[in-house]
């Protein structure tokens, strides 16, 4: 306990400033992790994304600046186009630009592309961490311009549903005659979280408007599948903080934190440049020569049974392991993984360690229990992973 007040202690006086040692704070958050108090890891995994200045007295107004920037993309890219959606009759539907306007860059074209988008986000966060509640439980800080119906604006959850809502059963009758059978889609999904009553919001429905908006200002990438379980973490982390500041900014910080990880990331998600220098399929090699210099007879048994790392590598890469352990361990992992400045070198040191550490099972096992035993990891102290991830460094 002496020693757990000391660490508060020292993290204390870190983020006091006025200017964060931001080696230092690597370090600190390397070894052992960030202390469970309030806003801490909230604060230090801003800094480590480069969301806040290292200057101390600059954090108001850098989140004062990046809250209301946020405040404008949902103004533009999802109220404005609401409330303009919600008054659509037939009237407005003009020769020039109508639902079949083959013209690519029609507003309708867009819409429907926005609605493809949209749909697959919903149905990605309706599955985000199924194995804790948070995420479908309501939000203390829904955003009062979209859960407020008398404000008529066509919210994401209300444009899912009309989407859906309909669909026709064609049949003949004993005459010959085809008819169709309008019927209405239940209002509960056969998978995921389901959606509160009016006036309230789910967190996933949170972390789905923040999809959604990062789609439409990134439109060379948009939104790929995977995309919501690097997100889970983060939103979760700022919206489950003591503080209610945290707390109430959570949406916005988020939006801000992610954007930044995908700026390093992004180009596992982008298919074209899988065989690129830095694409997914380089960094699956390079795994793979990690492990042939660090453990040779694992390495023999991987390329004798044809264990290619598409089997489980890509996964693990990709969502930053964010699949393979359960939330509390994802977040320990990645108070280390951010604190890393090659974090994604580190991410394959890693995943290294999470093979050499399973070296007795997997020199024993056939094909079928060694690829059961990766896409399937048991249950080992996190801490030991990163530790022997960092003997693996020397690997690089």
């Amino acid at each position: 306990m002496a020693a757990y007040r000391a660490r508060v202690a020292e993290f204390e006086d870190l983020l006091k400033g006025p200017v964060i040692d931001v080696k230092k704070l690597n370090e600190m958050c390397s070894n052992g992790g960030i202390p469970e108090c309030p806003g801490f890891r909230a604060t230090c995994w801003k800094l480590l994304l480069n969301y806040l200045p290292t200057k101390v007295d600059q954090w108001p107004e850098a989140h004062k600046s990046q809250r209301s920037l946020y405040r404008q993309f949902l103004q533009e890219m999802i109220i404005k186009p609401g409330q303009q959606l919600q008054g659509v009759t037939r009237a407005d539907v003009t020769f020039e630009d109508h639902p079949l306007n083959p013209n690519p860059n029609s507003e309708w074209s867009q819409f429907f592309k926005d609605n493809d988008i949209l749909l697959q986000i919903d149905k990605d966060t309706r599955r985000l961490q199924p194995d804790i509640g948070f995420f479908q439980q309501a939000t203390e800080f829904p955003c009062e311009e979209l859960v407020d119906a008398s404000n008529n604006i066509e919210t994401l959850r209300k444009r899912v549903e009309h989407t859906l809502l309909y669909s026709e059963d064609v049949a003949k009758n004993k005459l010959g005659i085809s008819t169709t059978t309008q019927k209405k889609k239940p209002k509960s999904y056969d998978f995921g979280h389901e959606t509160l009553p009016e006036g309230q919001e789910a967190h996933w429905e949170v972390v789905e408007r923040i999809l959604f908006t990062y789609a439409k200002l990134n439109p060379g990438q948009s939104y790929v599948q995977g995309m919501n379980e690097i997100i889970g973490p983060v939103y979760y982390v700022f919206a489950s903080d003591s503080k209610i500041e945290n707390r109430e900014n959570a949406e916005a910080d988020t939006f801000f934190c992610f954007t930044n990880l995908m700026s390093q990331v992004r180009d596992n998600f982008i298919k074209s440049l899988d065989n690129s220098p830095d694409g997914i399929n380089a960094k699956m090699q390079h795994l793979m020569a990690m492990l042939k210099q660090s453990d040779p007879a694992v390495y023999q048994i991987f390329s004798s049974q044809e264990l290619k790392p598409e089997f489980f590598g890509f996964r693990w890469l990709t969502l930053l392991l964010s699949q393979e352990f359960p939330l509390p361990d994802v977040i320990r992992l990645w108070d280390s993984l951010f604190a890393n400045e090659r974090r994604l070198e580190f991410l394959i040191c890693v995943c290294c360690a999470m093979i050499v550490l399973q070296r007795s099972t997997i020199l024993s096992g056939d094909f079928a229990c060694n690829i059961k035993l990766l896409q399937n990891y048991p249950s080992v102290d996190i801490n030991v992973i990163l530790r022997k991830a960092t003997e693996l460094c020397k690997y690089l």
